[in-house]
């Protein structure tokens, strides 16, 4: 939803720099992970946020934003602007035009670009690995990576966690199949 609404800002509000924003945010998402870890570590370390949810929270918040702010505003261009023109004429304000109008229109992109995000931070590996050491606290990829012993891998164990672990992932989509084809197809057809 933040970057939901920061893409709306960015792409149907009259703002100074807006694109020096956007070069920003991009310019932010093409430093590698390996490069942010440790400065990002001594961050938690000092905040007492080690081997808590919310250093990854706010990581994974963080790592997905430019992502959703890059689509969504792309999306959100796509959006005629005479439905903001006309709402404002009736006096609507800007979040009120952006969640009573926008949202239900750009609905099956915000979900496709979510599910997008959320997968992407379900997947994510090393960061976790950094800021967790506590087994009640590490999520599954780094689970399931500690399931390797010194001398033996135990494939079959692996596997079926793997297994159980995508079932969540296909619900979802499952679930969202239809927001999801119409968002990924919204833009190919001009009207």
């Amino acid at each position: 939803m933040i970057g939901a609404i920061a893409a709306y800002a960015l792409a149907r509000l009259d703002i100074r720099g807006r694109f020096g924003v956007l070069g920003f945010v991009l310019a932010v998402s093409m430093f590698p992970q390996i490069a942010v870890v440790a400065p990002l570590y001594v961050l938690a370390s000092n905040l007492g946020w080690l081997d808590t949810y919310r250093v990854l929270i706010v990581v994974y918040l963080a790592l997905g934003l430019p992502f959703v702010i890059w689509v969504l505003f792309g999306h959100f261009r796509t959006i005629p602007t005479t439905l903001d023109e006309a709402a404002r004429l009736d006096g609507a304000r800007p979040l009120t035009i952006f969640f009573r109008i926008i949202v239900p229109i750009a609905l099956p992109g915000i979900v496709t670009t979510g599910l997008l995000s959320f997968i992407a931070a379900w997947n994510e590996f090393m960061f976790a690995l950094a800021f967790t050491s506590d087994i009640n606290r590490q999520t599954v990829p780094v689970g399931i990576a500690n399931f390797t012993d010194l001398h033996y891998v135990p494939w079959g164990d692996i596997a079926a966690a793997s297994v159980v672990v995508t079932f969540p992932l296909v619900a979802l989509v499952l679930i969202f199949q239809r927001k999801i084809i119409s968002g990924i197809t919204g833009g190919a057809v001009k009207e």
